[in-house]
């Protein structure tokens, strides 16, 4: 064999690249924390506030985040955005300032504390307790106190410039007694009245939930529909089937029973198209019997008929909401044997009343709906007028248990119809408070014959945690 030399062309020394004195790795890890200590050593943040002197301001006050845990990346996308605003808007000639606040109130701060005490087999403490309240609001203020340090670097990491050092917390007494003053101020002007408005609520915690803190699952509920019998009926006197109207019953359909204790109104909608209808031929033991006359609307009556399983009807005649409609009914329950439900229920005009499904017709309970309460409320003149107390009812407390404003409701042993099986009894039991509470309902209405059909619907069912 020949040995034959090979000479090899370095190609490396072809590139002309720039040189720099920047390493080939950047060593965030390292270089994070000497960048933040030589921000600190040199005092960034005192020399920006004393270069802007004097300059127009822009102070960017921060949206506070819960004291309640690590950060996360919504954290950061907030803050590194802000800082982005503040940081040009120094640029921009102002003297841009970021102060960084927290909210250290209400239910995450509470349920974390509340997870320790589960964690540890304590029982959660009776609030209503003087004693036992003021000792968990320190152990809240501690909680917070700490996350509050902890977030405080976990932000200075991320490298974003403020007044990290004299933060505003909603929890710093002098801001809890600029809270109170100011609102003495508005009571000074009379600005400050006490009302009321339905919110979501857990039965557990026994704080009012956020929307976003609200978990829906499906759940399986009583769908019914109610008659609600005429009372004061058709302002046109020369409307030919007014007998056959004041005979009638408005029916409506919920999917929640148990807030029929709560009724005060039907909604309506003056737009839709209504109907008096009659049976004509019905199976023998069913709940619409025949020669019963039901009000619809006209677009559903098939649809109602069909569920109610009505084998024949007839459309009596069509129902105009300015002359020949319905005014007021009698509850459901007036006839129950309860007691407590002789009052007239009016029929109001609302938006929030559609043709897609039901009746036509809204059960209203201003104590549970946000709609129904606002439709109740708005029409606290007209009800007045026609001598109806507007006042809400409060059907359920916040045990998640009827009331004394539910006559017949409150008490233990309600008689349970072997027509009527709830898909919730053997669940958890929040969840099984509300299909007993729907069972007793559907026994009453039973009873009081007002129950013209009954069904279980699966629908998405929010609850605050996946706790009972």
């Amino acid at each position: 064999m020949t040995d034959t030399k090979t000479d090899t062309r370095d190609w490396s020394k072809t590139l002309f690249l720039p040189e720099t004195g920047f390493p080939m790795r950047a060593g965030l890890p390292q270089m994070e924390p000497r960048m933040l200590e030589r921000w600190a050593k040199i005092r960034l943040y005192d020399k920006l506030r004393e270069s802007a002197k004097g300059r127009a301001k822009f102070v960017l006050h921060d949206g506070p985040p819960y004291a309640n845990g690590n950060i996360h990346i919504g954290h950061a996308l907030n803050k590194i955005l802000k800082d982005l605003v503040t940081r040009s808007q120094q640029m921009l000639g102002h003297d841009s300032n970021y102060v960084p606040g927290w909210d250290c109130h209400g239910l995450p701060i509470e349920w974390k504390i509340e997870e320790e005490y589960m964690a540890k087999g304590k029982a959660k403490p009776n609030l209503k307790d003087p004693a036992a309240m003021t000792a968990f609001r320190a152990e809240c203020r501690a909680f917070a106190e700490h996350w509050l340090n902890v977030q405080r670097e976990e932000f200075k990491r991320l490298g974003v410039e403020g007044d990290w050092a004299h933060p505003y917390t909603t929890m710093s007494f002098p801001a809890e007694a600029t809270i109170a003053r100011e609102l003495m101020t508005f009571a000074k002007t009379g600005q400050l009245y006490r009302g009321s408005k339905p919110v979501m609520w857990s039965v557990v915690e026994k704080t009012a939930l956020a929307e976003a803190e609200v978990e829906y699952h499906d759940y399986q509920s009583d769908m019914v529909w109610v008659k609600f019998p005429v009372r004061i009926y058709g302002r046109d006197p020369d409307f030919e089937f007014r007998d056959e109207l004041g005979d009638a019953s408005v029916v409506i359909w919920t999917t929640t029973p148990w807030t029929i204790p709560g009724n005060r109104a039907i909604s309506f909608h003056s737009k839709i198209e209504y109907g008096l209808y009659e049976v004509t031929v019905s199976p023998e033991g069913n709940w619409a019997k025949v020669g019963e006359k039901l009000i619809l609307a006209d677009k559903l009556a098939a649809e109602v008929m069909k569920a109610a399983k009505v084998t024949e009807y007839r459309r009596i005649a069509g129902l105009q909401p300015k002359d020949t409609f319905p005014t007021a009914c009698a509850h459901p329950l007036r006839d129950s044997g309860l007691g407590g439900y002789q009052f007239d229920v009016p029929l109001l005009d609302g938006d929030h009343v559609t043709d897609d499904a039901g009746t036509g017709f809204v059960h209203t309970a201003p104590g549970h709906g946000r709609e129904d309460f606002d439709i109740w409320t708005a029409s606290t003149r007209l009800l007045q007028s026609r001598g109806i107390d507007p006042a809400i009812p409060y059907t359920v407390d916040e045990n998640g248990a009827f009331t004394k404003d539910a006559p017949g409701f409150g008490r233990k042993g309600r008689r349970q119809s072997s027509r009527h099986r709830c898909a919730g009894e053997s669940r958890q039991p929040a969840r099984a408070r509300a299909a007993q509470a729907s069972i007793s309902a559907l026994v009453a209405l039973e009873e009081a014959g007002d129950l013209p059909q009954h069904t279980p619907v699966v629908h998405p069912h929010g609850q605050g945690h996946p706790v009972p």
